[in-house]
């Protein structure tokens, strides 16, 4: 497992023929290439490359050439971690512990993360089944070391020894008292019988969390003939009955959303006990291990610290957001009660579809006039030039041995700084496919970290998005929307690359949640300037820019309506943060979700809906969904303060890298902040910069030209 790793980085770097101190263009490998063309190049099956070339495994390691090697891989992790726990058993106090235990977070982390992204996305099932399987088995294995009373014991007396304690690096420091936290949380610190009611409060959860997460997405039926039959052309029909498996927000019939609505909401009394079950279970674990509530535990170490600064957050910003949203469904109502002036009351799911209409109506934004100047190519070019310009890093494509990636029209990124060499890899999983999930997604494949030889391990991640195939005559088009989720999940990977830590533990994007969405945010404000979009916005058969009125326009539309969408997310993170507070909670989540909408939303509760059934969120971000908002506003401040005079300021740039993506999570997320601003944000300035990116013609998006 482990050559395989080193393999793959001693073969790409032996390609570069780099000398510390040598030009750009004297480490240019010649394999690479310019990364616009090849994105926007018609794909050509390899298989006559891949014949000749030698055979390796996913990701190059050699043995996931077939399914049966995740055996392999997860037995040699497994190996090596019994000797690396032996190891940090017998240490004396000292920062080899840390070192030590961050090889032993390296060496499952390698197999657990890189199976994470296979048993989703692989085309074959024993592939997707063996990554399964390997993840269940690393994942015992980690409760396993997180209740191992002598492993934490050698990590404890290194905390104890104040005076080792006071010789250490801040970044050791800190990764030492991260490892502490994840024995904690999992109540190392108990008596034997409490740890066991832990270890299987903790494996009820997992299970819970995957039955509410198929729950969630699982369609509703109802009898056809309750249904008008002149609707029954929008859902799926099979025999006697009408399944329903969206909410149909973008329909233009009001009657097609509301069935939509009220069936799919409808309470799937299983999926309610699930849902009970979770948060009750969740509680117990909190408490079982000394926190007052679930989201005081899950709060730890963010830049928010507390759910009573999180209720702080979210009341401020409703309360400033009160009298926009109220315009803004006023806007909505009477959009409906021109179009349907029979049954004009606005309600909950009409809120998607009339604010797409004012947008419409208000600027001429259809999609098909942007995409001929959002090819793929260019838009990779864009990045391209964005990151040079900012980072000194570029981008270029590489092709990958056979047997490296799952599928044919996957592209290797290698990613390049002007002055350190080669970064590490992205691998772009952009295409449609049977089978793949319809969602954009950062995977941490391999954490970048300083290895005892003192080569630093480069970091592997992937992007997967779900764009649509090129075509005979065009290169593959992007609305504006997937050219501004491509910036988004570009974000992540360079926060991936350039947070260059020591340990892979808090390597790029593991920080905090409500600190990790910042980079991928931030990009969001790039592909939203003129200036940015100006460098490579082209018409793919003409060669036209786009004019800058477009661009205008398309800013703009993103503000209408803007404050009741903002004034949604805030009831979910709401929702969200009494679902995880005080237990027991006193009435059904039922009804807490009907008091919520009310206070926090605006739009009557409909009865016999349960929306939080379908709220998957609740999985992944339990506790933490104000996490968009939050890290939102703090890219809100970042761009303002230091990118809108010119969003390709170098000097910026760095010390945004310096600040913000070089610690990954090595460093107190807000101390992070407050470096980049050179002030320390209080609540008052988070809601301020999230209220005042709704005000109309804002200067970071240049208007049309006079």
């Amino acid at each position: 497992m482990l050559a395989g790793w080193r393999g793959v980085a001693r073969t790409a770097v032996s390609g570069l023929g780099w000398v510390s101190g040598c030009s750009p263009k004297q480490w240019v490998s010649t394999s690479w290439s310019p990364v616009g063309a090849a994105f926007n190049a018609q794909h050509q099956p390899q298989h006559h490359r891949w014949e000749l070339g030698k055979k390796t495994g996913l990701f190059g390691v050699p043995e996931l050439s077939c399914p049966e090697g995740f055996q392999e891989a997860q037995e040699k992790s497994l190996q090596e971690t019994e000797r690396l726990v032996k190891k940090a058993c017998a240490t004396p106090p000292g920062p080899e512990i840390v070192m030590i235990f961050d090889q032993l977070s390296d060496s499952l982390c390698r197999v657990a993360d890189l199976a994470d992204f296979v048993k989703i996305a692989h085309p074959n099932l024993a592939f997707r089944e063996a990554a399964e399987d390997a993840c269940r088995n690393i994942g015992t294995m980690v409760e396993k070391l997180n209740t191992d009373v002598d492993l934490c014991q050698s990590l404890r007396k290194l905390l104890a020894d104040k005076e080792v304690m006071a010789s250490l690096d801040p970044d050791t420091r800190r990764v030492a008292e991260l490892f502490m936290f994840d024995f904690e949380i999992s109540g190392i610190h108990l008596d034997e019988e409490k740890r066991r009611k832990a270890v299987n409060l903790n494996v009820k959860i997992l299970d819970l969390c995957n039955e509410f997460l198929m729950g969630s997405h699982l369609p509703n039926r109802i009898d056809k003939h309750i249904l008008p039959p002149h609707i029954h052309h929008n859902f799926a029909v099979e025999g006697n009955y009408v399944q329903i498996s969206g909410l149909s927000a973008d329909n233009p019939d009001d009657l097609v959303r509301e069935v939509a609505y009220k069936v799919f909401l409808f309470p799937n009394a299983q999926q309610l006990q699930c849902l009970e079950e979770l948060l009750t279970n969740r509680n117990l674990l909190a408490q079982l291990v000394g926190y007052d509530t679930f989201a005081h535990r899950a709060l730890q170490g963010t830049m928010a610290k507390t759910p009573e600064k999180v209720m702080q957050f979210l009341v401020k910003l409703s309360d400033k957001l009160f009298k926009r949203t109220l315009d803004d469904f006023e806007m909505m109502n009477g959009m409906k009660m021109k179009l349907n002036p029979m049954k004009s009351e606005l309600m909950p799911w009409d809120h998607p579809y009339y604010s797409g209409v004012l947008r419409a109506e208000r600027y001429n934004i259809e999609p098909s006039l942007y995409c001929p100047f959002f090819s793929l190519g260019a838009c990779m070019e864009g990045l391209n030039i964005l990151f040079n310009k900012l980072l000194g890093v570029s981008l270029y494509v590489e092709q990958p041995e056979k047997g490296e990636v799952w599928c044919e029209d996957v592209r290797k990124l290698a990613v390049v700084h002007e002055k350190e060499g080669l970064l590490g890899y992205i691998y772009c999983d952009f295409f449609q496919r049977p089978d793949k999930p319809h969602q954009d997604c950062h995977f941490t494949i391999r954490g970048g970290r300083l290895k005892e030889n003192g080569e630093y391990q480069l970091p592997v991640v992937v992007l997967m998005l779900s764009l649509p195939h090129s075509s005979r005559g065009s290169p593959t088009l992007l609305t504006p929307g997937m050219m501004e989720n491509l910036f988004h999940e570009m974000g992540h990977a360079m926060h991936s690359m350039l947070g260059r830590t020591r340990y892979q533990h808090v390597t790029g994007t593991r920080c905090s949640t409500d600190f990790a969405e910042v980079p991928s945010i931030l990009m969001e404000y790039f592909a939203n300037d003129y200036r940015v979009v100006n460098q490579f916005a082209r018409h793919y058969e003409t060669g036209q820019p786009l004019p800058k009125h477009m661009v205008s326009r398309l800013c703009e539309s993103k503000k209408v309506c803007a404050a009741a969408d903002m004034q949604l997310q805030v009831f979910y993170a709401v929702l969200d943060q009494i679902y995880h507070g005080k237990h027991p909670l006193g009435k059904s989540t039922t009804d807490i979700l009907k008091e919520t909408q009310e206070k926090f939303y605006g739009l009557p509760y409909i009865p016999n809906t349960a929306w939080q059934l379908r709220f998957s969120h609740l999985v992944g971000y339990g506790a933490k969904y104000y996490s968009y908002l939050m890290s939102r506003a703090v890219a809100s401040m970042v761009w303002r303060q230091c990118f809108v005079q010119d969003p390709f300021n170098r000097a910026m740039g760095e010390r945004y890298r310096r600040e913000m993506l070089a610690h990954g999570g090595g460093k107190e997320p807000m101390l992070m902040v407050q470096g980049m601003l050179q002030k320390c944000p209080s609540v008052e300035d988070f809601v301020d910069a999230l209220v005042s990116d709704l005000d109309q013609d804002f200067e970071t998006f240049f208007m049309d030209s006079e």
